[in-house]
């Protein structure tokens, strides 16, 4: 074969493979690419489907827990009536403070009718001026004094963390439920069908009626 045979068979095998990677390239598009449409859904890229573990879905709250106190229900946030509690000898609730000066921790008790018939008569005789919003001595609770250093409106109630375990009772009768925060209050509200959206004094006023009601439901404590 002469050299210019030679030259132009290798000019034309090299234009042959041209051709080919040519061909093969106009017809191989990477899979991820958006122009492929018929490969990826009518030109979505691919996405990775996360697929969700059981176990991390959040876990809905039981209607019943274990009752945190004897005057409690198994119901969160509710209380016993007053009717069952004398029948059961449940005359005192009690409940713990510290003190905002001395910071001493120690246990108070309510006496249970006497209490609840002063915070019965109070609303008797005011609930149609407060205008469904609690009053200032609702809001800003006197809180009694601290039996060791004798500091006045010093004693604050323990409140629990966790929000099933709040002392509802004892905080009713010594009219300190305004001591907790909104979202506690709202808690309570969810758990006893109340509406629990507005302003504290609102929802501080609901939380009060509703737990006199569980207590007398045959008294003034309608909405």
């Amino acid at each position: 074969m002469s050299e210019e045979q030679e030259r132009n068979s290798n000019q034309q095998q090299e234009e042959e493979d041209d051709n080919l990677e040519l061909r093969l390239s106009s017809s191989q598009t990477p899979p991820d690419d958006p122009r492929n449409g018929s490969a990826n859904g009518g030109g979505r890229s691919r996405t990775a489907l996360v697929r969700r573990n059981p176990s991390q879905a959040r876990r809905e709250k039981s209607e019943t827990v274990d009752a945190p106190y004897p005057w409690a229900t198994k119901y969160r946030a509710t209380v016993h009536s007053l009717q069952y509690l004398l029948s059961k000898g449940i005359c005192t609730i009690t409940g713990v403070v510290q003190c905002k000066r001395c910071e001493r921790q120690y246990e108070i008790g309510y006496d249970l009718s006497e209490k609840f018939k002063e915070i019965a008569s109070y609303i008797a005789r005011n609930k149609s001026s407060m205008h469904d919003r609690a009053p200032s001595v609702w809001r800003n609770p006197v809180l009694p004094k601290c039996k060791f250093c004798d500091q006045e409106n010093s004693a604050k109630p323990v409140i629990a963390q966790r929000k099933k375990h709040i002392n509802w009772l004892f905080l009713l009768l010594g009219q300190m439920l305004g001591c907790c925060t909104l979202f506690q209050l709202k808690y309570f509200c969810k758990h006893t069908k109340n509406h629990c959206t507005g302003a504290k004094d609102r929802v501080l006023y609901l939380t009060y009626l509703s737990l006199c009601k569980q207590l007398d439901p045959s008294g003034p404590f309608d909405r």
